[in-house]
């Protein structure tokens, strides 16, 4: 079998990143869908890997939660109707922690939007932190206990809600929300800095979740069949965005930013983890934490 060179990994994983389709890369690339799949599921496995060790003890000051929706096969509704859907099936949530500093997305999750969810995804955040931090969710129930249960007393906690009218009869059914028309702060816990209460950094970071993964885009057939590669499609783009992606405001990548790396990434150093995973005349080995 045809093994892909280094070089055209690196493309199908850019082009992954940009927001492309399997079935568009393979038409670009004229590498099999298969093979693309694979790619994807291999890195995403050493991405997860990775983002696991290293991003750890972080000296962060204030973190935004928040979490986007997507679904796997078959949107809820239509999950008991739908032909051999697999485990996972139906509404599909990503939850992400970002840092308002330096931006760089210290946690993720894909999973449900229920308690035992929340709590994982709160236990992962609280045990990457360095030091104490302001943090800011939306009115989500889920939070109040998650929090509670990782970081205890030691957090400034509030929760950011927003406030919508009626929406228009013009407007019912559709993706438009109805209009903001304010919103309320409430400390949950320590003394947070009622200035700092905002979940915009994360909500404009799910904004680049929906513009740079094809399994995000609504309305269309690119929706993740399995839910396994809709989380590795998520380590990937997070990878990407923390160690490759310039942020425009930063003026370079928010690993960087946070001290977590020293150098700016590319594609190619995503393929380099992944190739040293690969067995060499024996087992495939797990990421190392570098010396």
């Amino acid at each position: 079998m045809n093994k892909l060179d280094s070089n055209d990994r690196a493309r199908i994983l850019h082009l992954l990143c940009e927001g492309q389709s399997i079935r568009a890369i393979t038409r670009l690339t004229g590498a099999s869908k298969n093979t693309v799949i694979k790619l994807l599921v291999d890195t995403g496995k050493a991405c997860m890997a990775f983002h696991d060790i290293e991003v750890r003890n972080v000296k962060a000051k204030r973190i935004q939660v928040d979490e986007i929706w997507s679904f796997t096969y078959a949107k809820q509704k239509n999950v008991k109707e739908a032909k051999a859907a697999p485990d996972g099936a139906g509404d599909t949530w990503t939850w992400t922690a970002i840092e308002a500093e330096t931006k760089l997305i210290l946690s993720y999750f894909v999973g449900g939007r229920d308690s035992e969810c929340a709590g994982w995804f709160m236990d992962d955040v609280a045990g990457r932190l360095a030091n104490r931090v302001q943090l800011t969710s939306d009115g989500h129930k889920a939070y109040l206990d998650a929090v509670e249960g990782a970081f205890g007393a030691d957090v400034d906690y509030a929760q950011l809600v927003k406030l919508y009218g009626a929406a228009p009869d013009a407007f019912k059914g559709r993706y438009s929300p109805a209009e903001c028309i304010g919103t309320k702060k409430t400390t949950v816990e320590g003394n947070p800095d009622k200035k700092h209460v905002s979940t915009s950094y994360v909500e404009r970071s799910n904004l680049t979740i929906r513009m740079h993964m094809r399994r995000f885009t609504r309305l269309t057939n690119g929706f993740s069949k399995k839910v396994e590669n809709h989380a590795y499609a998520v380590a990937l783009h997070m990878m990407y965005d923390n160690f490759v992606r310039i942020h425009q405001t930063l003026r370079t990548t928010p690993a960087m930013a946070a001290g977590i790396s020293k150098k700016l990434w590319e594609v190619s150093d995503i393929v380099a983890l992944v190739e040293a995973m690969e067995p060499k005349g024996g087992k495939r080995g797990p990421y190392k934490k570098r010396a």
